[in-house]
């Protein structure tokens, strides 16, 4: 009887140092608990190549907006927020802007300005809105042949467009892009990539530049400056820094030269630059100049490829782009 208390007490024993070595370890030895969380994952603008916290790019289309560039019109509101800004040649020789917006959404764009059947070979791969003053007769049914686009217009846009009273026509009317992207007819959906962009480790090709000058017609010649500070291409117009009305530098990331043929000649009424085809390109990104091509295929939905010398699809800074369709025959003068 006494051996067998005497294993029972053993036995009571080492339990209890079973429970309290476990007890100790629960609280004091054991090893602490890691928890890993994800990075955030953010949608990328598809105009910009931007990263896009809120997500809004790819929740409406893009907006075209017609703006004038004449010394009248300055300062201009609104263009150092577009995704994207062609400048084309118009009839007389002057120069006209097309600014895309998907990206951000501006309280004031303009001065809003007339279509030019240019737009239609601009605007036919993105879609969208296209938001403008009027135009002839003859503009009107070429950019009214673009599918998926909804056409707004003065008389149309209601309070997404309004007159300046202290400026004078036909210089004064401006647009609220918030409201025009209401105004988008059917299901929003967000414009294709009309670029490529490089990643923040590749190594940008080129030759470093510090400056060139397109040379559009008359007194439109557009000089653009590279500035290390900002890593962007600063634009002078008219001799004077192009300023705009929020007192911003315009100085985008990118600036794509690309030579075409306006048909029907330079100036002309019905004159309009033919984005179809083939041609030279120099695309001027992180103070270089890359030579090379561009290219479009058969339909004018083909969104234009730009390549180098060798092929090889060029690479641009996410950020704001600009694209100036200059004639075939006229200068590009680069300053090393």
């Amino acid at each position: 009887m006494r051996k067998f208390f005497a294993v029972l007490t053993v036995l009571v024993v080492v339990a209890a140092g079973i429970t309290i070595y476990y007890h100790r370890r629960k609280h004091a030895g054991a090893a602490p608990t890691t928890t890993t969380t994800a990075a955030p994952h953010y949608a990328t603008a598809p105009l910009t190549g931007l990263i896009d916290p809120s997500g809004v790019a790819l929740t409406r289309p893009a907006l075209t907006v017609k703006i004038e560039n004449t010394p009248q019109a300055l300062p201009q509101w609104g263009i150092d927020r577009a995704d994207v800004v062609y400048e084309e040649i118009v009839n007389g020789g002057i120069t006209r802007l097309a600014a895309i917006f998907n990206s951000q959404a501006p309280g004031k764009v303009g001065p809003v300005r007339s279509v030019r059947p240019t737009d239609t070979q601009v605007v036919w791969p993105i879609g969208g809105l296209f938001a403008f003053s009027g135009g002839a007769a003859y503009a009107i049914t070429s950019i009214d042949t673009v599918p998926s686009l909804t056409l707004v217009d003065e008389s149309s846009a209601g309070d997404a467009m309004y007159r300046d009273p202290n400026l004078f026509a036909p210089h004064n009317l401006f647009a609220r892009a918030p409201l025009l992207f209401s105004m988008f007819k059917g299901a929003p959906v967000p414009p294709p990539a009309l670029f490529s962009y490089r990643g923040s480790d590749a190594t940008p090709a080129g030759t470093p530049v510090t400056r060139f000058v397109v040379s559009f017609p008359s007194i439109y010649p557009v000089t653009w400056t590279w500035d290390t500070t900002t890593g962007s291409w600063d634009r002078t117009l008219f001799g004077q820094p192009d300023i705009t009305g929020t007192g911003v530098r315009e100085s985008p990331k990118n600036v794509i030269v690309m030579f075409i043929n306006y048909v029907n000649g330079i100036g002309t009424e019905n004159s309009y630059a033919d984005l179809q085809g083939s041609g030279v390109a120099d695309v001027f990104t992180d103070g270089r100049e890359i030579k090379g091509t561009w290219s479009r295929g058969a339909s004018m939905a083909d969104i234009i490829q730009y390549k180098t010398a060798s092929g090889h699809t060029i690479d641009l800074t996410p950020g704001q782009t600009w694209v100036e369709l200059l004639d075939v025959g006229a200068g590009l003068t680069v300053t090393k």
